[in-house]
């Protein structure tokens, strides 16, 4: 996505799970199946890094940018953003801006509905945070922790989600997701000069 603006920003992708390690000046944290909102903890993923951080997320509830925000996030931007419109907010908060989606380039009322992986799929986006977390190898209860809803709920997503999917167990659901890309990604350096 952001290849193309290799001149503006390097990209050096790490384990959403670690604190940064890597001597970076603004973290995108992407809350795909990650925690969000009043439980985000920026302290604990920047470790002892000094980067920016700016929230990717498919959710622009104000609640929700709010607590980001008062958990010491600098910008929060809308995964229906463009890649232009993402570069921009990322130069934006390393130049000490504040970005919200009320902030954005694009009018808010003009940003069309985001995808997520399996949107194709008929897949709804939480059954797809769901599915990304049993492909992590969560319990139930870990995915209902994670993803801030009841166990009930998560069983009932897991249902939902078998069904679109054509699925009936666990392990045929973790290899349906990985070939629709669901996998956890590693650690990995992306070469900005596309060699």
């Amino acid at each position: 996505m952001l290849r193309p603006f290799a001149d503006r920003v390097i990209v050096v992708e790490q384990e959403s799970a670690l604190p940064v390690t890597s001597d970076v000046d603004v973290v995108l944290y992407d809350t795909f199946s990650q925690v969000q909102g009043n439980e985000l903890d920026i302290d604990g993923i920047l470790g002892e890094s000094r980067a920016r951080v700016v929230v990717f997320s498919w959710f622009t509830d104000p609640e929700l940018v709010k607590w980001s925000l008062a958990a010491g996030a600098h910008g929060y931007v809308a995964k229906s953003a463009s890649a232009a419109e993402l570069v921009e907010a990322i130069e934006r908060v390393h130049r000490g801006e504040l970005v919200t989606p009320g902030s954005s380039i694009r009018d808010p009322g003009d940003i069309e509905q985001g995808r997520w992986p399996g949107d194709d799929q008929g897949i709804t986006a939480r059954e797809a945070e769901v599915l990304a977390l049993i492909c992590q190898g969560l319990t139930n209860e870990q995915i209902a922790q994670r993803a801030f809803i009841g166990i009930n709920t998560v069983k009932t997503y897991i249902r939902s989600l078998y069904a679109r999917i054509g699925v009936t167990t666990r392990t045929q659901a973790v290899l349906w997701g990985v070939d629709h890309g669901f996998r956890p990604q590693p650690v990995r350096r992306v070469d900005p000069t596309g060699l």
